[in-house]
């Protein structure tokens, strides 16, 4: 019996992960802003990526959707300064955006630029009201910077109530030994631990373009998020829970 309700709760993982996957898979470009007064009001749920330049968020989102191009990854990290909006569902009826915000850190960015972009991300975190869910991208070979908790503090009070949903992606997991990811993901969970109530759902999950490790799972999660904001199914748990 035991064997029996194993392997059905691995084909229902199976066919969970193909159907998220063939959902990420119909990402479209929609518009793209470089301030929040130009982004559409919607009343679909939108996930944002964030990261810092270099932390692979523009992979991360190619490798989601099995797209190539859909992210525009410029040679130059934080050269790109756009929000940029992207459709899912089916093409007559959306269901869910991506909102991929810009790369934040990167030392030859002038000032004042930083400054701007750092107050549009901020305004964008803290009072979009369509937004549902964030996915941090921080390279699991450096852990959380001043900047990553910076931009954390941002969304923090709506990811505390519940109203925002949190999953960071430790990006370029390929680097890393056993050790090191199981230390990556300790760290992780202490520093988004001030994060965690009861109403709070966050977690943190390995993540390899390269190997494509991690990346079903996130699917997956996103995927449940969405459905759970259009009020389908519940929302699944984050790969790695923060306790």
């Amino acid at each position: 019996m035991t064997e029996l309700i194993s392997a059905a709760s691995t084909a229902a993982a199976v066919a969970d992960e193909k159907a998220a996957l063939g959902w990420t898979h119909t990402a479209r470009f929609l518009t793209t802003a470089s301030q929040l007064t130009e982004l559409p009001q919607t009343e679909l749920p939108e996930i944002a990526f964030v990261g810092r330049s270099n932390a692979g968020k523009s992979t991360a989102i190619n490798t989601l959707t099995q797209q190539k191009r859909l992210a525009f990854a410029s040679k130059t990290p934080g050269r790109t300064q756009h929000i940029n909006l992207f459709e899912l569902g089916p093409k007559t009826a959306a269901n869910t955006l991506f909102a991929d915000l810009p790369g934040y850190g990167y030392a030859a960015v002038a000032r004042g630029a930083k400054l701007r972009w750092q107050r549009v991300m901020a305004d964008y975190l803290e009072v979009r009201r369509s937004l549902s869910g964030v996915v941090l991208m921080i390279d699991s070979r450096l852990g959380f910077t001043d900047l990553d908790r910076q931009l954390l503090a941002f969304v923090a009070p709506r990811v505390s109530n519940g109203a925002v949903k949190l999953l960071v992606l430790l990006t370029k997991a390929d680097k890393l030994n056993r050790s090191e990811a199981h230390m990556a993901l300790v760290q992780a969970q202490a520093a988004l631990g001030e994060l965690t109530t009861e109403q709070a759902d966050v977690g943190v999950s390995l993540f390899s373009a390269l190997k494509k490790s991690g990346v079903g799972d996130a699917a997956v999660v996103l995927h449940g998020w969405s459905q759970a904001a259009l009020g389908a199914v519940p929302a699944p748990a984050a790969p790695v829970p923060v306790v």
